[in-house]
């Protein structure tokens, strides 16, 4: 059967369409048009990273992008995201697009490689050589009325700020400190300093009112990162370094973030968790967070 469809590179002006496909198969997925048409028009550094759509009549029916992971200790690991329309799937988009993507993998040196897929879609990720290995959980909060809740007070020796009141070199410091036991398929190492500020400082969905960290004699030692799109945000990230753990900071600073986005307008808020994150579980079912989709990594050897 002549395929009825293309593959070409993404340009910025794609951008909008990349958003709209992307809400129609994960709508609890938060990214702008603006941090969409930046990464088309000038990816992250390092990874040697690809962007395709596929297209149908001038429509995006799907999507895909293939990069070497930077933030592995395995410098032959990679990430496969993938896209295609519902009403497109079971007619080889998808099949072509990771195609393209693994082929790309390949000449750059990775060997293995991990995509997430939503559960109907595991049997498809089997059938071209990804087998499931852990879950990750999607849940969403209704932010109305949030800041009517009880306000959660700071143990002493903690001042809770916006983002836009720290530094740049503090903030990446207490990620990496906060990141080295985050869950994963591959052995994690550090952000490099590059990437980190493309995806987290220079992130134009960034909000840095919102965005909240907790300090202890001028350290930051816990933090929860908010991306806005509208009147929805997406909690990047909410941790805390080893050392500070357990005296409910992660909870804290959420639920400062989570109030000051409340009071700007913000109405939905996601998150996701890995299964095997039972302490970042346990705080957002306590702040009311429901699930709303899994997806499954699967892992392959290329």
């Amino acid at each position: 059967m002549t395929a009825d469809f293309s593959i070409r590179p993404a340009r910025p002006d794609d951008a909008a369409a990349a958003v709209a496909l992307r809400s129609a198969v994960h709508p609890y997925l938060v990214r702008g048009e603006a941090s969409t048409r930046r990464m088309f028009a000038d990816p992250p550094p390092g990874g040697n990273r690809i962007h395709l759509l596929a297209e149908r009549g001038g429509e995006v029916i799907g999507s895909a992008s293939a990069f070497r992971d930077t933030r592995s200790a395995d410098d032959g690991f990679g990430r496969v995201a993938l896209h295609v329309r519902p009403r497109r799937r079971g007619r080889g988009v998808g099949a072509a697009l990771l195609a393209e993507a693994v082929a790309h993998l390949r000449s750059i040196g990775v060997r293995r490689a991990s995509s997430w897929a939503q559960p109907e879609a595991v049997g498809f990720a089997r059938a071209h050589g990804f087998e499931p290995s852990r879950e990750m959980r999607f849940s969403a909060l209704d932010l109305s009325g949030f800041g009517d809740r009880p306000f959660v007070p700071a143990p002493p020796g903690i001042q809770v700020v916006r983002l836009r009141e720290v530094a740049e070199d503090k903030l990446y410091e207490a990620d990496v400190a906060a990141a080295t036991d985050e869950p994963g398929d591959a052995p994690p190492q550090p952000t490099p300093y590059p990437l980190w500020r493309y995806e987290i400082w220079d992130e134009p969905g960034l909000d840095r009112d919102a965005s909240t960290a907790a300090l202890a004699d001028g350290e930051i030692v816990s933090f929860s990162l908010v991306l806005r799109d509208g009147d929805r945000i997406w909690s990047d990230m909410t941790a805390t370094v080893p050392e500070h753990r357990g005296r409910g900071l992660a909870r804290l600073v959420k639920t400062a973030a989570l109030r000051r986005a409340a009071a700007s307008g913000v109405r939905t808020a996601y998150t996701s968790n890995d299964e095997e994150n039972a302490p970042m579980l346990a705080v957002n079912d306590r702040l009311g967070y429901r699930p709303v989709a899994t997806q499954v990594s699967c892992l392959a050897t290329l």
